[in-house]
């Protein structure tokens, strides 16, 4: 398990309230559309990041995690596995405080390269899942 119920407490309620969900875009059949929705229900700020720069759930949508012109706490990753390293590295240069991979993707390396350079990480889970567990 990638992400022990103390890291996954600490990120989802003393980490921080803005989080790049990096792959949300407008198309509503995807999980992050889903899982974005319930992230702002339960009070986090949600910044949209994917290619096309959609505005979504109201919050203006951004490129690249390098273009986010302020703080971001938590990056939430919905990409395939062989591309989330790539965003791993991009959350800590950014400054991010934790890296959240959802359910399927994972990466290892990533995984050790990211605690190793001091963030939070959660991989192989979901943070929609979760919230509702901490009560």
């Amino acid at each position: 398990m990638y992400g022990d119920a103390e890291t996954v407490r600490r990120i989802l309620t003393g980490t921080g309230d803005t989080w790049a969900v990096v792959g949300l875009s407008t198309n509503e059949s995807r999980a992050a559309h889903g899982v974005a929705e319930v992230l702002q229900r339960y009070g986090k700020r949600i910044v949209p990041v994917h290619p096309k720069a959609e505005t979504v759930h109201g919050e203006r949508g951004y490129a690249s995690l390098a273009d986010i012109p302020f703080p971001v706490d938590v990056v939430d990753v919905f990409v395939n596995s062989h591309l989330a390293g790539q965003v791993a590295d991009e959350a800590v240069a950014i400054g991010a405080k934790a890296v959240w991979f959802q359910l399927g993707v994972v990466d290892e390396p990533a995984w050790e390269r990211t605690r190793a350079a001091g963030l939070d990480m959660v991989m192989d889970r979901c943070p929609a899942i979760e919230l509702p567990r901490l009560g």
